[in-house]
């Protein structure tokens, strides 16, 4: 997203976040007997989407149109010329360039001056890895930091190298701190008060004997820690292997809240471009995978210890913290069956221990984070998988199937609006042609199911065989 709008990415997930984080706080604080009033679920149908879309206009870049993300990697860049100059080199630059692509490497056949790029059009005769890194090495000899190298799928297929200006030699000597450590700290611990202020709510406590005993307040802790946990591992997944990489980013900073449930998460920007395919992947899969290494046993755990409930009249849902119906996801049936084993019944659901709430909060943020579109996670999955014109159309068919599964899971339905407001099309990792290994598209197709299995409810007649 930091190609198109200059919006921040905490803000414009914060927004896609919201819907479902107002669901699950009035269930919480409401229980699920008490549907939300339609006024308030037609505000959010309507506003959180037009809100996303605003938010990714008013920070557009000048000059740049939204196709432009596949022309330009995720850097942050600061305010450039109204005009940018179409022709960013001398007619004896241009010889040392042409010289840059050997013929037996890349046979170059044109050069196209756009305001945001150089095109480099011609034939890949080696391997994309060969050619990418013997293209890039001979552009550094010859303008030093002055450009990055895009390489990646042109419109007929054919892979084009793409010369872009490079912000960070651009904004030599105004770069502002990347990390901010006491920013990082000082959120921290504002969010472990608000979330354990919102577990102790979980916990039956009420305003005002919290007012008049506050040591009653640490009864929330669990879930606070649960929680920031689950969210912390999550990004510091993200944020240690984009340094292992050796990209700029920043530290994980958590976003607190005093209501609901006491956080909107956490996040991390990366500064940097992504260096290829491979890297895209293994920065996107990492935060999902470490934040369910930590959300898999701490919801075993919460489990054992709720209590077995009639099932609401009215039913319940995936959020219905109250009394959550073990059918909702498949991924969940199991867990419940493995630790409350023949307690429970097809009539019978599940009021979650806040530390169990903290866990269901950990299925959903990954299935979030895992659908294959655009920016998410599981966007960059499937980019670096398949590349970045198949990633788009999954993208768009994820959309449609999420817009489907919301008529069963009325909780998807916020989030399949919103996910049309999300661009389809990834921007490019700098070597975008390059693909990947075994071993990663194994580990990418194991996370897609994992989606899967998070969101889809367990069909009937295995729900009467577990039940």
């Amino acid at each position: 997203m930091g190609a198109i709008t200059r919006t921040p990415v905490w803000l414009l997930w914060l927004v896609m976040m919201m819907p479902a984080l107002v669901l699950a706080g009035w269930a919480i604080i409401q229980g699920p007997e008490k549907p939300m009033p339609m006024g308030i679920l037609l505000g959010l149908f309507i506003l959180c989407p037009l809100l996303y879309w605003g938010l990714v206009q008013w920070g557009r870049k000048p000059g740049m149109p939204p196709t432009a993300a596949a022309q330009a990697p995720q850097v942050k860049v600061e305010p450039a010329p109204a005009k940018p100059p179409l022709r960013p080199i001398d007619k004896e630059e241009e010889t040392a360039l042409q010289g840059c692509f050997p013929w037996s490497v890349y046979y170059l056949q044109t050069i196209e001056y756009l305001p945001q790029a150089m095109i480099c059009r011609g034939q890949l005769r080696t391997s994309p890895t060969e050619a990418y890194d013997t293209v890039r090495d001979n552009v550094r000899r010859q303008f030093g930091d002055r450009f990055l190298v895009i390489f990646q799928e042109g419109m007929q297929g054919k892979p084009v190298f793409a010369l872009v200006p490079n912000p960070k030699a651009q904004a030599q000597g105004r770069a502002k701190p990347l990390t901010r450590p006491g920013l990082a700290v000082g959120l921290l611990l504002l969010t472990l008060i608000t979330t354990t202020a919102a577990g102790a709510g979980l916990m039956g406590l009420t305003k005002a004997q919290g007012e008049a005993d506050p040591s009653l307040l640490w009864q929330g802790l669990p879930y606070a820690l649960a929680l920031m946990l689950i969210l912390g591992c999550h990004e510091m997944g993200h944020y240690l292997t984009a340094r292992r990489y050796r990209m700029d980013t920043t530290l994980p900073y958590f976003i607190p809240v005093p209501f609901f449930l006491g956080t909107f998460g956490a996040f991390i920007q990366i500064r940097s471009p992504l260096p290829h395919r491979r890297a895209l992947f293994d920065v996107a899969i990492a935060g999902p995978l470490a934040g369910l290494v930590v959300t898999v046993p701490l919801l075993l755990w919460g489990l054992a210890q709720s209590t077995v409930v009639p099932m609401p009249e009215e039913g319940s849902g995936l959020l219905s913290f109250e009394a959550i119906n073990p059918t909702a996801s498949v991924l969940l049936a199991l867990m419940i069956k493995l630790t409350l084993g023949s307690q429970m019944g097809l009539d019978q659901a599940v009021h979650l221990h806040p530390v169990a709430i903290a866990g269901c909060l950990g299925l959903v943020v990954t299935a979030l984070n895992l659908m294959p579109v655009g920016q998410l996670d599981g966007g960059h999955i499937v980019h670096a998988m398949y590349g970045q014109r198949v990633g788009a159309i999954i993208g768009q068919v994820a959309r449609l199937l999420v817009l489907g599964l919301a008529f069963v899971h009325s909780e998807l339905l916020i989030w399949a609006i919103l996910l049309f407001f999300i661009p389809a099309v990834d921007q490019p990792a700098l070597n975008d042609i390059s693909e990947l290994d075994s071993r990663r598209d194994l580990l990418g197709l194991i996370a897609l199911t994992l989606l899967v299995l998070i969101v889809l409810p367990l069909p009937g007649p295995f729900a009467r065989l577990l039940f």
